[in-house]
């Protein structure tokens, strides 16, 4: 007994270290903090006062470990997003921001649909917009994440990037960068922006000259159109169509998303016929989901791989492109709802 009770002491002795770890201290903290000094002007007293307040998250790494993307199948995936009340919300928050919509989709040419879904998939209308310090996060995965992870890396780097990024976007708004909440990838507000995409697409929309996607849902919404936009965004094209299949296809050739280079003539003659018709040179690729009873296929086109482009999983695009459909098909219930 005495043998097993210093076993459990000294594994919670070393959880309470890691979770209260000194991120100053940590090996990769002394050049990215050299860099915010050197390339950002920051004082180095204040970038090692944040690390070292900032702390490891162990569900952090659980999570990321665990995305539901990869451990749902697509008929439980979708509904976790794809439900009714979801769909109610969607609809009253588009009536409550109809004017600053078709504001968006008149300057930015984002389809309302698509901008109501994706709040609503990422934040659920801005009830859960992450409750994470993002300081911690970002140090969690940026600088203890990679030890875990295949893709060490390239992860490591690129939260690293966001965590210089989040530095700077506390400066720039003035914002103590120890309240910054989000999630527990560090995305932010009701769009969920990572900071560097908070800093380089998230807008003024309603000109109070600050860009605040944390509470203002009229500056998510252009914030959101403006991503689209910028991330190729083609106006009134389709998204996906559904497909029937005549031959056995080549399952390697599934759910990669990418831009799309092979055109709806090339997939037909592969076996994927597509439900609504498109001209034979239209880009897309093929999909696969695995639906409660059977496979479903499905023909990503350009603007699904744009939705990809917020976040790079099939089922996520997916279910961003049909939670839009039932928004669209509830608000035609709305007088002059349609005609967008």
């Amino acid at each position: 007994m005495k043998y097993i009770f210093l076993i459990i002491l000294s594994t919670v002795i070393l959880t309470s270290h890691k979770t209260s770890a000194d991120y100053s201290a940590h090996e990769y903290a002394g050049p990215f903090i050299d860099s915010m000094v050197k390339e950002h002007q920051f004082e180095r007293q204040d970038v090692i006062r944040w690390l070292t307040e900032a702390k490891r998250q162990e569900s952090i790494i659980k999570a990321m470990s665990r995305p539901a993307e990869k451990a749902k199948p697509w008929h439980e995936y979708r509904k976790i997003f794809v439900t009714d009340t979801r769909i109610s919300r969607g609809k009253k928050f588009w009536l409550e921001n109809k004017d600053t919509l078709e504001r968006a989709e008149k300057e930015f040419g984002v389809d309302p649909a698509i901008i109501v879904s994706i709040i609503g998939v990422e934040t659920n209308y801005g009830r859960n917009v992450g409750s994470y310090r993002v300081i911690d996060a970002l140090t969690t995965l940026a600088f203890d994440y990679y030890t875990q992870n295949d893709k060490r890396e390239s992860r490591r780097k690129f939260f690293t990037v966001q965590l210089e990024h989040l530095l700077l976007l506390a400066r720039e708004q003035n914002k103590d960068p120890l309240d910054l909440k989000g999630s527990y990838a560090g995305a932010m507000g009701w769009g969920q922006f990572m900071p560097n995409s908070y800093r380089n697409f998230a807008v003024d929309y309603d000109n109070d000259e600050f860009a605040d996607i944390w509470t203002n849902p009229t500056d998510a919404i252009g914030s959101v159109a403006n991503y689209f936009t910028e991330h190729g965004w083609v106006t009134g094209a389709p998204v996906a169509t559904k497909a029937h299949i005549k031959a056995a296809v080549d399952g390697k050739n599934l759910n990669k998303m990418k831009r799309p280079t092979e055109t709806i003539a090339d997939l037909t003659a592969q076996g994927f016929v597509p439900v609504d018709r498109f001209p034979a040179d239209t880009a897309a690729f093929p999909m696969r989901l695995k639906a409660k009873y059977n496979d479903e296929y499905w023909l990503g086109l350009h603007n699904f791989y744009v939705i990809g482009r917020y976040n790079p999983r099939v089922k996520y695009a997916m279910a961003v492109f049909q939670l839009s459909q039932q928004i669209r098909h509830s608000m035609c219930s709305e007088p002059e709802s349609c005609e967008s």
